[in-house]
C-alpha cells in the first residue's frame, strides 16, 4: 500500500479505491509531536471512533467501511474508509467554556465572533452549544474563523451544513455521554464531501484527542476541571520551561501511566470497552 499522508498522530494508506487510516500512539500537544508514545492510545482512539460512528449513523453518514478488513499488523488501531474531498475547516462545537474558547471570551466576550453572555467563568456551561470553526493549517497553528469566513471559503450551503452537522453531532454525543456520567465540554470534527456532494463525517469523532471530557460528578464551574483527555498532558507540559516548539519534551513514566488511565476510563465509561 502507498503512504499518502502522515499526520501528527495518523497515517493514511491507499488500498485500491479505499483508504486505510492508522492511529499511532504518538501524542501531540500545541501542534508538536512529543517524543514519548502513550502505549495503546491509537487503539483507544480507533475503537472509540468506531463506536461513535455507530451511535451517530442515523444522524449523518460517515467514512467508515470496515473496522476489521485491515492489515493484521494494524488490527484494532486502523479502519478502512472512503475517499472524500475533505472540507478545509476544523469544525468545533463548544458547550462549556475552556481552553482557547475561554481565552477568547475573556478577551472579547465572544468566540469566533459569536457573542456570549457576560459573567461566565472557566468551565461554565453555555446557554446553547456554539459553532466556533478554525482554519485547518497544514503548518503552524489553526486560526479562529467567523461563520462569514467559512461561508466565503466553502459557500453558503456547505457552511450551513457544517454548522448544522457539527452541532447535531455534539448534541447527540453530549446527551449520550451525560447518560454515562460524562460531560463533553467541546469537540473538534472533520467532514468531507462524497462524489455526489453529500457531507460525510470523517477522521476521528468524540475521542480524548479531539474533545474535552469531564466527569459530571466532579464538574465545578469557576475552576479548571479534571480531564479524561489529552488536556492532562497539555497541563503537564505547560508547567515546563518549554517554548512549545519542536523538539517537545519527553513525557515521564508517571504522566504516561496517568494518561493511559484517563483514556481507558473514558472508553470504559462511554463504550464499555
Amino acid at each position: 500500500m502507498e503512504l499518502v499522508h502522515s499526520g501528527k498522530v495518523r497515517e493514511l494508506y491507499a488500498d485500491g479505491d479505499d483508504l486505510i487510516m492508522v492511529a499511532s500512539d504518538r501524542m501531540s500537544v500545541y501542534d508538536v509531536v512529543l517524543p514519548t508514545p502513550i502505549p495503546g492510545k491509537g487503539t483507544v482512539l480507533t475503537q472509540l471512533s468506531v463506536w461513535w460512528f455507530s451511535q451517530l449513523a442515523d444522524l449523518i453518514p460517515n467514512h467508515l467501511i470496515s473496522a476489521t478488513d485491515v492489515p493484521q499488523r494494524w488490527a484494532g488501531r486502523a479502519i478502512r474508509c472512503r475517499r472524500l474531498d475533505m472540507v478545509p475547516v476544523e469544525c468545533i462545537a463548544r458547550g462549556y467554556l475552556a481552553g482557547l474558547g475561554l481565552q477568547s471570551y475573556n478577551e472579547t466576550g465572544t468566540i469566533s465572533g459569536v457573542p456570549l453572555p457576560p459573567g461566565l467563568g472557566e468551565g461554565a456551561k453555555l446557554p446553547e452549544p456554539v459553532f466556533t470553526p478554525t482554519t485547518k493549517a497544514t503548518a503552524g497553528h489553526d486560526e479562529p474563523m467567523t461563520y462569514d469566513e467559512v461561508v466565503s471559503l466553502v459557500g453558503a450551503a456547505t457552511a450551513a451544513e457544517l454548522r448544522r452537522a457539527t452541532l447535531d453531532v455534539y448534541r447527540r454525543g453530549a446527551e449520550l455521554a451525560a447518560s454515562r456520567g460524562v460531560i463533553i465540554a467541546d469537540t473538534k470534527l472533520e467532514f468531507g464531501l462524497a462524489p455526489d456532494g453529500t457531507l460525510v463525517l470523517a477522521d476521528e469523532v468524540l475521542t480524548p484527542d479531539s474533545s474535552r471530557f469531564w466527569l459530571t460528578s466532579e464538574w465545578r464551574p469557576g475552576r479548571p476541571q479534571r480531564s479524561l483527555d489529552k488536556q492532562f498532558v497539555r497541563d503537564w507540559s505547560s508547567g515546563l520551561d518549554w517554548d512549545r516548539k519542536p523538539p517537545g519534551p519527553e513525557i515521564p513514566p508517571d504522566v504516561v501511566a496517568a494518561t493511559q488511565a484517563r483514556y481507558a476510563e473514558l472508553s470504559e465509561r462511554l463504550a464499555g470497552a
